[in-house]
């Protein structure tokens, strides 16, 4: 049986994907929104709202260059929410920098201004000769997406079961990170189905995972290690800053790396699958009672 018929055995049948309105309230998010802990709470914010949104945005970009291309209805609906959720992703978390960040004292322009030049000149698509190598390059973005993707359904997970709620966490950032991860987790199959509907090929798939992998750690190294640096409230040395992720890690309220070691060489296995990752059925629940998607639908 594959991983994903076992997961199918206590997960719900099927769960439509759409885009769920939300807002957050800023006003009185602290900077140190987990407390007694600044690093936990700067690395989750510096990926949370410098890495991820312009990624989502150029994430409905190449969906919307490849649906086109799409003659399976089902997987063309699934991708239309997929890029309904990514985008409300990205402006939750716009809002975040100027209403949240910015208010702070944190100055997010220059980080913002990196990762627009990557997104959107160095990811973005390239003019070929033939229609053949303009597909092709579309394909490549494809996969890359699927591999970025993977972390985030890890980083969905985590968010999910986490031991915040013992730290006595704010409320909004709580619930922006696990409204979040459990959108991540509800379509944590989609980005790869897509790109196995293009190109089914294992090394494109390995050589997009290995490209991602450098592209993460080189950009969550550099913007949690400015947003540590901007942040008002203290000043560790490099190892300081290593020794307290650590710690945080134990606690439970930063992922472990063991953990994604271990979710990173998964991805290799030839017969990966998604669904084996996660529990729709937990990421269903939590967004049935997250105060900001409730709020939504009312």
């Amino acid at each position: 049986m594959s991983s994903r018929a076992k997961a199918a055995q206590h997960e719900p049948a099927e769960v439509e994907i759409h885009a769920r309105n939300v807002s957050f309230d800023w006003e009185n998010v602290p900077l140190e929104w987990i407390p007694g802990e600044p690093v936990a709470s700067d690395i989750i914010s510096s990926i949370l709202h410098s890495v991820l949104p312009e990624g989502e945005r150029w994430f409905c970009e190449v969906y919307t260059e490849a649906l086109p291309f799409v003659k399976d209805e089902n997987l063309a609906r699934t991708m239309r929410g997929f890029i309904g959720q990514e985008a409300m992703h990205a402006e939750s978390h716009d809002r975040a920098l100027s209403e949240y960040l910015e208010r702070c004292g944190i100055d997010t322009k220059p980080v913002a201004r990196q990762f627009e030049y990557i997104f959107r000149k160095i990811l973005a698509p390239r003019t070929y000769h033939s229609d053949r190598a303009q597909y092709n390059d579309m394909v490549q973005r494809l996969w890359l997406i699927a591999a970025v993707e993977h972390y985030t359904a890890i980083l969905g997970v985590f968010a999910l079961n986490n031991a915040w709620d013992e730290f006595d966490v704010d409320p909004t950032m709580a619930d922006i990170c696990r409204w979040h991860g459990a959108e991540e987790v509800e379509h944590r199959s989609v980005a790869h189905d897509v790109a196995n509907y293009f190109d089914p090929s294992y090394f494109h798939r390995c050589r997009a995972m290995i490209v991602g992998i450098v592209f993460l750690i080189l950009a969550l190294h550099r913007t949690s290690g400015y947003m540590l640096r901007k942040d008002p409230n203290f000043s560790y040395s490099y190892p300081r800053l290593w020794w307290e992720y650590l710690k945080g890690s134990h606690k439970n309220i930063l992922p472990k790396l063991r953990d994604v070691v271990k979710f990173t060489l998964i991805y290799f296995k030839p017969n990966f699958d998604p669904a084996s990752i996660g529990s729709t059925a937990q990421a269903v629940a939590y967004l049935a009672t997250s105060p900001a998607a409730r709020a939504a639908n009312g």
